[in-house]
């Protein structure tokens, strides 16, 4: 096997692992001509050109028609690899560990590096969606809080109609923004300056911002800023197919993202570290989950199912940013009772989660990361259906009694 390894041709295994798929697949992909097979020289095994399947991983699974309850959506903003996703052909884990979220937000919408403009909210926005929280209970979690930002943003906003591209990113910066500026800053501390990122942790943490935790937290929103056709970016396309605006695309996505299965994953993982804060408590708090017939937040994907590299990538910056830290210890122990017990493999949710624990961000800031960030990808793609004709309309098969 070393010589077919040297010589550019892997076995099925190896090709299998390395593209998240079943061997089975593989074959359906020789079939339809997307890799090239050639039997190995003891002639009971199937080898595959390597650097063709690293191609293809890099690339994303081949894409094939829809399926019986599927429908096909082209879309040009994110591709889904074996093991991350690429933003217009960029891949968002290289973007992460450098760039900002303005700079990813911008080349999602624009497909452009060029400046994006100001980052600001309208003022009378801002105050109508914080005069608005007046009588929110205390503790109220923070996507709670947006959904109620939202729309309160949008009746402030008389250019919210205009759906041309310009239009639409200019509205897109005020809105993002607006969300962040008009969420209660954490403990009444005073806003910040910066970036985005730099502005919500002010929200999220009553803590000022260490750098190494803070460069993982905007790591996590430009991770978090789109992944292609997940439930609340459908949500949101079909809002956008029949016009709606901007704004009430964003909380048509917020809506779904709510969901345990979801953007609300996050919190789940969170509850579950905070659980384990004495790590010899990992194998209950895991254990009951699974007695209960529940699903154990942060793990496992429906796409990335040998690993998700978001979760690889977010957790060495936490961990680098804070080694040795007690929370760290215990979402270790939690990581090692899953692996025990022979769980799916940890996702972005659990990083996620891991970073709110070792930061001392607020209970459900993770949803609001993920809210804040997916609002870029959301408007992208209310971008590409606003540039299209028609609505988005799934047609049901009827399955009840016969009509009449």
């Amino acid at each position: 096997m070393e010589n077919d390894q040297v010589s550019g041709w892997i076995d099925a295994k190896t090709a299998a692992e390395r593209l998240g798929v079943k061997p089975a697949t593989l074959y359906a992909y020789v079939s339809r001509g997307v890799l090239r097979r050639r039997r190995a020289p003891d002639g009971r095994r199937s080898l595959f050109d390597a650097a063709q399947v690293e191609e293809l991983a890099r690339r994303g699974k081949p894409r094939r028609p829809p399926g019986p309850g599927e429908q096909a959506i082209e879309s040009a903003v994110t591709a889904l690899g074996a093991d991350r996703h690429f933003y217009r052909g960029r891949d968002a884990l290289g973007m992460a560990e450098t760039g900002t979220f303005e700079d990813a937000a911008a080349w999602l919408w624009t497909g452009e590096d060029a400046d994006a403009g100001p980052w600001r909210p309208r003022a009378d926005g801002v105050a109508a969606a914080v005069a608005a929280q007046s009588g929110l209970p205390a503790g109220l979690l923070p996507l709670d809080r947006l959904q109620l930002i939202v729309t309160a943003l949008a009746v402030a906003d008389p250019l919210r109609h205009h759906l041309d591209p310009e239009g639409v990113t200019a509205t897109g910066r005020a809105l993002i923004s607006g969300l962040v500026e008009a969420l209660p800053p954490a403990a009444g501390r005073p806003a910040a300056g910066g970036g985005i990122a730099e502005r919500l942790w002010t929200r999220l943490c009553p803590h000022p911002p260490e750098p190494g935790l803070l460069r993982a937290f905007e790591a996590a929103m430009i991770l978090l800023a789109d992944h292609e056709l997940a439930a609340s970016t459908v949500a949101a396309r079909v809002a956008a197919s029949v016009r709606a605006d901007p704004y009430a695309v964003v909380a048509s996505g917020l809506g779904v993202l709510s969901g345990p299965l979801h953007g609300g994953a996050s919190y789940g993982a969170e509850r579950l570290i905070a659980e384990a804060a004495d790590p010899a408590a990992a194998p209950r708090v895991v254990g009951e989950r699974l007695r209960a017939g529940e699903r154990v937040p942060g793990f496992g994907h429906g796409v990335y199912k040998s690993g998700d590299a978001r979760f690889t990538l977010l957790m060495g910056m936490v961990r680098a940013a804070a080694p040795g830290h007690e929370r760290l210890a215990a979402a270790d122990a939690v990581l090692a009772e899953a692996a025990r017990r022979r769980l799916p493999e940890p996702n972005v949710d659990f990083a996620l989660a891991a970073l709110g624990a070792v930061a001392g961000l607020v209970p459900g800031a993770g949803e609001a990361v993920f809210a804040v960030a997916r609002t870029a990808g959301w408007l992208a793609h209310a971008l590409e259906e606003y540039g299209r004709r028609g609505p988005l309309r799934p047609r049901a098969v009827y399955v009840g009694p016969p009509p009449g």
